[in-house]
């Protein structure tokens, strides 16, 4: 079933969502190769569904290795063109403040795209759009500041270290937030000089295709930016071995990382992976509860948990366990289930039949286990992949809900009774992407803290996030970092010079 703007009621909506349905439905989306709108070679396209409905949006032009040769060819002469090379870093950060400024100005067409293609509640897709602006504002910020080094030397020499781009940067997005990490991915890449090779998610490419337009209209050199949308297994795979890229920045599952990690070493190139996590969520007695069972239930409700660092294992003290699991399942029952552009839905659908079907299995699995099912577990309706909130009780911290990345709204709540013990629960795990502490004592939060294997940690807080703050996994949950100053050693190396007088 293919999408149909009259069958959509549009009242109310505004002149961005409106357009964003026109875009939709404006014919096949085409591969971004060397400043030109083209057709993949073989002529192949794949259809990407409105996972509320089950209908098909739009057809996807689909990129295979001929068109990935053709996207490194133009980005490594782009790399190579004094046209980006021998810009200015003034010039270069312009062009990333531009990009912010459109994406600002096309925020509500975005984020109804990307509500469209991934089912997330177009109010919470709205939220973003100022931080994905100031995303590409803060790598802009970096661009005339890529500083070297002087080294003391005697005075027959000079020795000094430059800074450099990588060259052709391979990016592979997943479909969870794919505007989001599209910003994380190309603002880096583009501030340190270096040109891209841009795979969106199959599962949810429209938004980013939308942007590419806009980065286009901003005047960036033609092969600087190349988008070519296709099939992990072809496209993503030619990406990861191609011999011509120098690095790869991937985020998706630890078992695909694995994969690209292999495939990487063909010719060493640089790699970054922001993999998967089982992130937990501490909550010790003398915190304040009513604040720590709020943010507990957004933590793995958001995004209907479809999130890497979501707070999907709640360990919570054994003299507030009982009260604590009653009080998330309450609120958690109120989270309503709907279509995305209802002004009251707070968890859409799924972005799969496969991914619904994974999650339910999961929901089976905690139950054989003897974990106690206190919220939820099944499907909503018969149409779109629509998943209750589910909250299990009574879990033990080795159950496979509580290993394994389930990437649903599904909580396991896990008690505890002291700080060691939480502390080698929480680490117990092949993840370390992110973590959370609640509590009033601010010595314990820091002993904890300090304890936990994990990249990102907050403090009676979860999930907040800036652009300054860096992202990245300990363990399994990936390799380097996104967002702040460790992202730029990430899309640059280091050249040492020694000039003997």
């Amino acid at each position: 079933m293919t999408l149909n703007i009259s069958d959509i009621n549009t009242t109310g909506f505004n002149s961005g969502q409106l357009r964003a349905l026109n875009w939709i439905n404006s014919g096949t989306k085409k591969l971004f190769i060397d400043g030109k709108w083209v057709d993949a070679q073989s002529g192949k396209t794949f259809a990407t569904e409105n996972p509320a409905t089950e209908q098909v949006l739009s057809e996807v032009s689909e990129a295979g290795e001929t068109d990935i040769d053709k996207a490194v060819a133009a980005a490594r002469q782009a790399f190579e063109s004094a046209a980006w090379s021998g810009i200015s870093p003034h010039q270069r950060a312009r062009y990333l403040m531009q990009i912010a400024d459109a994406i600002e100005s096309h925020g509500d067409e975005l984020a109804s795209i990307e509500s469209y293609d991934t089912g997330v509640p177009y109010t919470a897709s709205r939220q973003r759009i100022p931080h994905i602006a100031e995303t590409f504002r803060y790598y802009a910020g970096w661009v005339s500041k890529l500083y070297g080094t002087t080294n003391p030397s005697d005075d027959s020499r000079f020795i000094y270290m430059l800074r450099e781009p990588m060259g052709v940067c391979a990016l592979i997005n997943a479909w969870n937030v794919p505007l989001g990490m599209a910003a994380t991915k190309i603002a880096p890449a583009l501030a340190c000089g270096n040109t891209a090779v841009f795979k969106p998610a199959e599962q949810a490419p429209l938004s980013v295709l939308r942007l590419t337009e806009l980065i286009h209209e901003s005047g960036l050199p033609a092969g600087v930016l190349n988008v070519v949308p296709g099939l992990g297994p072809i496209a993503g795979a030619a990406m990861s071995a191609h011999t011509g890229i120098d690095k790869i920045a991937f985020t998706g599952s630890t078992v695909v990382g694995r994969h690209v990690l292999q495939s990487a070493a063909n010719n060493m190139k640089k790699v970054s992976l922001e993999l998967g996590g089982k992130s937990p969520n501490i909550i010790f007695p003398d915190a304040d509860l009513d604040s720590a069972i709020a943010a507990s239930v957004v933590s793995f409700c958001r995004n209907s948990g479809q999130i890497c660092s979501s707070g999907t294992r709640l360990f919570v003290h054994n003299e507030i366990y009982d009260m604590v699991v009653e009080q998330v399942c309450s609120v958690a029952e109120q989270y309503k289930v709907g279509q995305p552009f209802e002004a009251d839905t707070q968890l859409g659908p799924l972005i799969s039949r496969r991914q619904m079907d994974r999650v339910l299995s999961y929901v089976q699995e905690g139950t054989r286990e003897g974990a106690r099912l206190r919220l939820g577990g099944h499907r909503v309706g018969d149409v779109g992949y629509f998943v209750t909130p589910t909250i299990f009780s009574h879990v033990k911290n080795e159950m496979k809900i509580a290993q394994e990345e389930i990437f649903g709204p599904v909580l396991s709540i896990i008690p505890f009774s002291n700080e060691s013990e939480v502390i080698l629960k929480s680490n117990d795990s092949i993840y370390g992407l992110a973590a959370a502490v609640w509590t009033r004592d601010a010595s314990r939060a820091q002993r904890v803290s300090r304890a936990l294997k994990a990249g990102r940690v907050w403090i009676n807080t979860y999930g907040d996030a800036d652009p300054g703050m860096s992202i990245g996994g300990y363990k399994q949950s990936g390799i380097g970092r996104e967002y702040g100053a460790e992202s730029i050693d990430a899309y640059t190396q280091t050249k040492s010079v020694l000039m003997k007088f």
